[in-house]
């Protein structure tokens, strides 16, 4: 059954991402968000396209990774290197949302390696989630 569910952005996303879009995209980026969360508040469903996988499932905490695209950008979702990781709480119908960024954010080595070295690093609470 799809519900709604209640979405917070965690302050490290906001602080050390979120504000590099706003700078960068100004008011595209607020309907972005917007955008953003109305997806992550009806993240069954989004689950169903190719815009989001499930990473982890652990004690009842789902680590996804979702793909979005800026508004007003010609460029895809997939396209364009911009991700979100969330840890989704099925039970208690919530989401919150660790990480919103950009692939060129990160070095280029290896995103997986380092978001999940940011997660670790920035939420104790989720570091069984990314081994």
């Amino acid at each position: 059954m799809q519900g709604n569910y209640s979405v917070k952005i965690k302050e490290y996303a906001q602080k050390h991402f979120i504000k590099g879009f706003e700078k960068k995209y100004n008011n595209h980026w607020d309907i972005t968000l917007k955008a953003i969360i109305f997806g992550l508040e009806r993240i069954d469903t989004l689950l169903q396209t190719d815009k989001a996988e499930i990473i982890s499932d652990i004690d009842g905490i789902k680590i996804i990774k979702t793909k979005f695209k800026v508004e007003k950008s010609e460029v895809s979702a997939k396209a364009s290197g911009n991700r979100c990781i969330v840890a989704w709480y099925k039970e208690k119908q919530f989401v919150s949302v660790l990480l919103v960024y950009s692939k060129t954010d990160l070095s280029g080595y290896n995103e997986t390696a380092e978001w999940k070295a940011l997660i670790t690093e920035n939420y104790p609470e989720y570091k069984g989630h990314c081994k």
